[in-house]
């Protein structure tokens, strides 16, 4: 119908272990031979001297262990990249007209721009993912400059500028992420009525998220979408997903609730409060 009203969503979503199955600085270590990048970024993490989840962006300008790299190896890293399954699926399935509702897909993410560019070459246009950005030495191919990391408050930053861009309302934009590096844009997207949805049981991330996902399918952020948005019953996302030759096999709706306990001296009720009550 040419009339019909389109109401569109922006969906953004992390990358590494959001996306992937595995973080990109691992597969790019372990291509090169470095064996202790998690000892290094333990202790960026612990010195503070770069937002959570930039420590790779700073390893590649700064540390001499990461001196080799050249823009190829982000290449290369990017298609040893293990994808959740159905990833090519999830990013189809979006594009798609759900009664006047449309969702466009971006991807933000504090890795290096070619590594996700190149892990989702076919399934996200590279103009929809936004990475760590570098400058290369023209003479050596060396990273010679960071010009733009999506880390901490940058993730929020290119949020504002797709929501502008798009001309498309924070009540109607879908953050998805994994981890301490998305708490920041977690609770921009929340605090202007946005959706937010994690994808790991990280106390930190689900304590803000407004739904937690937990799938080795790419296809579980889609959930939350249809129930919260869309408004469909869990019959309707089951049949939605059998048209589409996928059974909803498991699907458990928990609530979780995080206790831990330390011993404490003993209190110890006198006799007439306990009456009392």
């Amino acid at each position: 119908m040419q009339n019909e009203k389109i109401t569109e969503y922006l969906v953004a979503s992390d990358f590494d272990q959001t996306l992937s199955f595995n973080d990109s600085g691992y597969v790019l270590s372990e291509m090169i031979g470095i064996k202790d990048f998690a000892e290094k970024v333990a202790g960026l993490s612990r010195s503070n001297l770069v937002h959570q989840g930039a420590e790779l962006a700073y390893l590649l300008r700064h540390d001499p262990q990461f001196r080799s790299i050249r823009r190829e190896h982000l290449i290369e890293a990017g298609k040893r990249v293990r994808l959740k399954d159905d990833v090519q699926l999830m990013a189809d399935l979006l594009q798609a007209n759900f009664d006047g509702n449309r969702f466009q897909f971006f991807v933000i993410s504090a890795a290096p721009r070619e590594v996700v560019r190149s892990a989702l070459e076919g399934i996200v246009p590279p103009e929809n993912v936004f990475g760590t950005e570098f400058a290369y030495d023209p003479n050596t191919g060396e990273i010679s400059d960071i010009l733009r990391v999506p880390a901490g408050y940058g993730k929020v930053v290119v949020l504002q500028e797709l929501e502008l861009k798009l001309q498309i309302s924070p009540d109607r934009t879908i953050y998805v992420g994994d981890g301490s590096s998305d708490l920041y844009v977690m609770h921009h997207v929340n605090s202007r009525d946005g959706h937010t949805i994690a994808v790991s049981e990280t106390k930190s991330i689900g304590r803000i998220a407004r739904r937690t996902i937990l799938s080795e399918n790419a296809l579980g952020v889609l959930v939350p979408i249809f129930e919260g948005i869309l408004k469909w019953n869990a019959y309707q996302v089951r049949e939605y997903f059998a048209q589409h030759g996928l059974g909803l096999r498991d699907w458990d709706k928990i609530r979780t609730d995080w206790l831990t306990f330390q011993k404490t001296p003993l209190r110890i009720l006198s006799h007439d409060v306990a009456v009392g009550q």
